[in-house]
Order: C-alpha cells, then structure tokens, then sequence
C-alpha cells in the first residue's frame, strides 16, 4: 500500500539504499573522499574526482571465480582493501534480494571461498565484516553465524530459529512497514553481536493460493497482522562469540504493544528505540550489554504518529543513528515543533540542542561533517515540489545556507564524500532529463569542465513544456500543488478528456519538478498525443515538505480527507472550459487504487471512468503497523475504518469501473478483491474486473504480464474515456 515500495515504480524509481551488509554497486566513496569506487569494466576501480585519475582495486582475473566472472548485486571490502566479500546470485525474500550467496576474495592468497558453504544455496543474508575484519556474520534459516575470515571455521551462535522464531532479520510486516530487514549489528570490539529476534507464534498466518504452478494448489502462509490484531513480540539479545550466549535487553513495557525499529551500539551498551503500538509515543533506551539493565534517555509524543520512515536518512536505515563527539552524541529528527528538524542529543543525558532552525522541513540528511562543523541536508522551503540542498553549523548557531546555484530551479540530489570536499550532483525538472555531474562544496562549482548542465539550463530557459506546476485553491480554502500535461496541439476553444492520476495517502508524492513527472507509464502509445489532460495532486496529508499540520491532519481520517481534497481540486478544474465533464477519468495503484474507488463511489458526479490497481478495499484487510500508525485502532475508532473504506460506499457505482488484482499479493490481499467484488454484486453494480493468477502486489510475474496489463489498461480508457478534443 505504500507508495516507495509498490513493485510498479520500478519502471520510474530505484530502490533507495540497501541493508548494512549489502552495499550496492552503486557510487560509494573512498575513506578520504578524494574518490569515488565503482564495479567498472569488469573491475573494481578508484577514481579520483578531481581530476579522473584511475586505479585498479581488484582486476578482472581477480572477480573470476571458477574460471567465471562473478556477479555482484552488492560488495563490502575491508579496510585496508585486501580483502573482498561479494553478494552474489540474489533472491527476492519479500520486496528486496536479501538472501543469496556470499564469497570472499583474499589479495594475499589471490583466491576466492565461499562463506556459509555447508549453508544452502541461496540462502545467506546480510554478511558482514566485523569490525576488525577478522570475522564475518550472517543469517540463514533465521539463525546467527559466524565465520573466521583466516581459517573459514563456522560458529552457530543462535538456535532454534523458524518462520515463526526469527533471529536477526524480520517477518513481513517489520520488513514491509519499518524497512527492517538485516536484523544484526557487530559490536565496536567484534567480541558480540546485538540482534533481533521476533516471536511470530502468535501472529495468525494468511494463507495466498497458488493455482497456477502445479496440478494441485500450494497454500503459501504469510505470517500478517491485520490492523486491530496486536504486534509479534519482539526483544534484543546481546550474544557474545565465546560463550554463545544470549542476553536479553530488559526493556520496559509489554512486548506486544511495542515495537523496537532500530538499535545501535553505543559503547558497551546497546541504544533501543522504542515506539508504542499507536506509534504516538517513543522511548529511547540504553541498555547494558552484560546485565541487560535500561535506562531512559529521551521520549517524545506525537497527537497522531512518530514519523518512522527511514528514507529521509540512510544512515537511520543502515546503521541506526548518525553519531558524533566519538561517539557521544547523535542527530535526531522531530516535528515537535511543526516542522522536521534536526536535534543534537547527547546519549548520556538526554540534553538536546536544535540544530536546523526556521519554517521549513529537513527533507533528508546528506552528510554530516563533524570535522567541518556542518550537516548538509536537503530542503526546500518555498516550493514543495522542489529540493534543494543546504548546510548549517552542528552547533545550532547559524541560518542554514542555501548552496544549490539558484538558477538550478527544480530537483536537486547529492551523494556528498567524507568530510563533504566534493559530491556527486544530479539535477532535473519537468524540462531537463537528469544530468549527473562531480561538483566540488560548499562552493557548488563543477569539475572537470563539464558544462552540461548548464548547457542543458540554458536550453530549457527558451523552451515551453506541455507540463505546467500550478497551485489549487478549493471552496474550502485548501491549497493544494498539482501538476497539470496538456495534450498536444492544445487548442482552449475545444473540449478534452482529462485523466487524474491518484495515491493521496501519507507515504508517497506525486508532485515532484522532475523530468517525466507524471508519465503515464500503463498507456500503451502516446497519451498527450491522443489528446488527453493527464493531472496529480497532493492533498492534505502526502509527505510533501510543508510541515507537520499538512502531513497529519489525514491522521484517523484516511480515506476521508484525503478524497474530499481530491474532488474539491477536481470541482475547480472542471470549471476550466476546454475540460470535458464527461469525460473525466482516474486511476491509481494500492493506496492509488484505493483513492480511485473511494472517488469513483463517494463522487460520482464528477469522476465517470475508473481504473483501479491492487485496492485496498476495506481498511480492516491491511496491516498493523501502516493501518495504525496512520488511522489508530479499531477497538477505539471502529467508525473511522468504515467511514474510511471504500467498500462502505460501493453501492454508490455509477460510471465505468475496471477493477485489477493480483490473486498472489502478499501486501494488499486479493481477499480486498472479493469482498468488494460481494458487494457489488449484492447492489447490482456493473463493472469490469480482471484478476492476475498468482502475481503479487507490482503484478509484473510472468511472461507477457506488464504488456498484457498495458493493453488491458489502455484499451479500457479509450473505450470508457475517449481520447481527442471535441
């Protein structure tokens, strides 16, 4: 249901970072900064930014194993580059390939070995060096190991782990809603590890179908809390690589109306974050690694949720916390004063001190340079749709400091190297493809001579754009960003179709100044040039950078305001005179299939076609974690689940529906599917509704599946919603 992890939006998005052991083959930078290392050619090589200088870190002969040159989906190398460890022959676990094979490649030996060997094929997850290199951990069968690195003896350090017992990685629902997936983390002396552990057994399992892979069916058991049924439990142990033993961290509070969605090392002791089940209040504790003993450092509340999504802030992912001061302190984001910003806290005391400063939300923390003084983040105070980057002084005493160029208007990202001298840029709006490019900082000038990008500026400036960022004010006052593409040959005495592209829910934006913003990548042709307004939205409640009042007021009202944002900006539109009433359709995908329902039954006056992919229906079919964080719990506020359903307004269908639905979706369950598809036909409501045997929740399985999809798609528009100007 949430919008950064639809399977979809990979034909437009990447997948954000990657678990602590899995260190993709994206740009990383060498320790210094000076470089930048990257699988090349064949090759593992350095280049240096300044001035494109290469060496070679491990040669082509090297990366073969076998004779065969390896394959990495992700590589780690120790310290002193004498040794690599690869991630190879991947496999998807639920969204991401987590799990798949490990090998480690010695310089001094110039051989390579398997780690895990006597482990089944496939089945390792999340290797990773120990501190000092001497050893490696992972995960396989929900089980801790470790291996020697000099001898490759294997140490078992957990048992009894299962689909319902999980030691160091997550069952679906922390993977799916925290983004937690590797579940360990090596103590600073290598001596220990901290993990988690999840105990699934009294979580009830949904069981998918499968149809299609045998004569007989398959049962498939998820474990899957839906909202209103309580959190698995879950505790962190401290287990030390001599005795094997495991210490459990004696946090307060009961362990199935908690939720634990990091940890760090902190020292000796092991920093707990600990967040309610409504998820309106979270503790921080440090516990001591031998005794297990807690102590508070901080709390914070929240009327509606804590924000727990982890894409603002990589190292919050990766690693736990961005710490500073050795080790003493860390950076913490909190909306407690209406927008995010950052706080350094010292993990002793609790004592913080604000860091960034004014109206404006910290959208993501690109590098923080304790050497220099500053955090570079990336902002953008007085357009939404727009990202620009910044730094302030770690010590909370300075304004923070533009440093994008001002005439770089549009989206701006940076991958910043240690100690921020020098950062990879990547620039793009509605009129310019992204354009990468080696700038150096805080100056923000460009190396290498590279004039591209202003080449590119410069060309776009005489340009028009069929593409339009306007702003839509309602009856209600409410003022919403919306991205408007006319079709081509727009001709304003004449009347078009227009198709509303919906999510509307609070993890994901749609409006974004970037090039191919709104592509509609289901229509099979040219879509502008078939003459339709194609048109999104952020209503109250989409994570858009204008503070906390925008983004929670949709708490407990999701599906309500949400929907009435969307038609009070289609009421306007359609005052627009070459807007064809008639012809008004929309369509969306999981929390977008969901809008698109609610809209096409709660308002069927203005929307007449409707396409709606993998829905949630009924809001008592999701999650815990997602239906809760964002609507509360139903034994509290029962009415608002139905009022938020579309399910409840079903019997309203008036127009044109075509409903679509994986029978194998492990997140939004097909289940949402038959219930709807039940009452609607208890109303006598005619529709059109297309199931994908066994696909999941990007229905992209299978051969001739996306093409099929398109067709099915764009047929039905043109059909229900013709194309062309009347």
């Amino acid at each position: 249901m949430k919008f950064n992890k639809i399977l979809l939006l990979v034909f437009v998005i990447t997948v954000p970072f990657f678990a602590v052991a899995q260190k993709s083959n994206a740009l990383r930078w060498s320790k210094d900064g000076e470089a930048m290392i990257r699988f090349e050619g064949g090759q593992l090589k350095k280049t240096f930014v300044a001035d494109g200088r290469s060496e070679v870190l491990f040669t082509a002969d090297q990366l073969k194993v076998n004779g065969t040159m390896i394959q990495p989906a992700a590589y780690e190398f120790s310290d002193d580059q004498s040794k690599l460890l690869v991630f190879t022959n991947a496999a998807r676990v639920w969204r991401y390939n987590t799990r798949g094979d490990y090998w480690l490649f010695d310089k001094a030996t110039g051989k390579w070995r398997q780690v895990g060997k006597g482990r089944p094929a496939q089945s390792l997850m999340f290797a990773k060096f120990s501190p000092d290199f001497s050893k490696i951990a992972y995960v396989s069968a929900q089980n801790i190991y470790v291996e020697d690195v000099k001898t490759g003896a294997e140490t078992q350090l957990t048992t009894g782990g299962n689909r319902k017992l999980i030691n160091g990685t997550f069952d679906w629902v922390y993977e799916e809603e925290f983004y937690c997936r590797d579940g360990f983390r090596w103590s600073p002396d290598s001596r220990s590890i901290a993990y988690w552990q999840v105990n699934a057994a009294d979580t009830r399992d949904f069981f998918l179908i499968n149809n299609t892979d045998s004569i007989y069916s398959k049962v498939i058991p998820v474990e899957y809390p839906k909202v209103g049924q309580p959190p698995s439990a879950v505790r962190i142990g401290v287990v030390g690589l001599t005795g094997k033993i495991t210490k459990w961290m004696n946090v307060p509070g009961d362990a199935k109306q908690n939720y634990i969605p990091r940890i760090d090392w902190y020292g000796n002791e092991v920093i707990i974050q600990q967040l309610t089940r409504k998820q309106n209040e979270t503790v921080l504790w440090r516990c001591n690694a031998a005794s297990g003993e807690a102590k508070k450092i901080i709390t914070e509340k929240d009327a509606a949720w804590i924000e727990m999504m982890q894409n603002w802030d990589s190292d919050y992912a990766d690693r736990g916390f961005d710490w500073l001061n050795n080790g003493k302190s860390f950076l913490w984001a909190s909306e407690k004063d209406g927008w995010r910003h950052l706080y350094l806290i010292d993990a002793a005391t609790g004592k913080e001190t604000l860091v960034t400063k004014g109206d404006f939300d910290v959208m993501s923390i690109n590098c923080v340079d304790e050497k220099g003084g500053f955090v570079y983040f990336i902002a953008s105070p007085e357009n939404a749709t727009q990202s620009y980057l910044f730094r302030c002084s770690l010590n909370g005493g300075s304004a923070p400091e533009r440093l994008t160029p001002a005439e770089q208007q549009g989206s701006n990202s940076y991958t910043i190297s240690p100690g921020a001298k020098y950062a990879s840029h990547r620039f793009t709006n509605h009129k310019v493809q992204t354009i990468a490019e080696w700038i150096s900082l805080p100056d923000h000038k460009t190396l290498n001579n590279d004039s591209r990008l202003k080449t590119a500026l410069q060309k776009a400036a005489s340009q028009t754009s069929a593409t339009e960022y306007i702003k839509i004010k309602t009856a209600d006052n409410i003022e919403m960003d919306a991205l408007v593409i006319r079709p081509d040959n727009f001709d304003p005495s004449k009347k078009y179709p227009v198709v509303f592209y919906v999510y509307t829910e609070p993890a994901g934006q749609l409006v974004q100044d970037e090039f191919g913003a709104g592509y509609n990548f289901l229509y099979d042709g040219d879509i502008s040039a078939d003459g339709y307004f194609q048109i999104a939205i952020d209503n109250r409640g989409t994570p858009v950078p204008k503070g906390r009042e925008w983004r929670k007021s949709i708490y407990r009202k999701v599906g309500i305001i949400n929907i009435d944002d969307q038609a009070a900006a289609a009421r306007e539109i359609l005052k627009w005179k070459y807007i064809d009433p008639e012809r008004v359709a929309v369509w969306g995908w999981s929390g977008g299939g969901s809008a698109t329902l609610n809209l096409m039954f709660r308002y069927p006056e203005i929307y007449k076609t409707g396409i709606a992919i993998a829905a949630v229906a009924n809001q008592l079919t999701y999650d815990n974690i997602y239906q809760e964080r964002y609507m509360g719990l139903p034994s509290e506020n029962m009415d608002d689940f139905i009022k938020g359903s579309p399910i409840t307004y079903a019997k309203n269908l008036q127009g044109n529906l075509l409903y679509i639905h994986g029978t194998g979706d492990d997140n939004v369950h097909y289940q949402n599917a038959e219930l709807l598809l039940n009452e609607m036909i208890r109303h006598n409501k005619q529709f059109r509704f297309f199931p994908y045997p066994n696909r999941t929740h990007g229905i992209s399985e299978g051969e001739g599946t996306f093409d099929h999809l398109k067709t099915l798609y764009t047929q039905y528009l043109r059909e229900k919603c013709p194309p062309g100007a009347k």
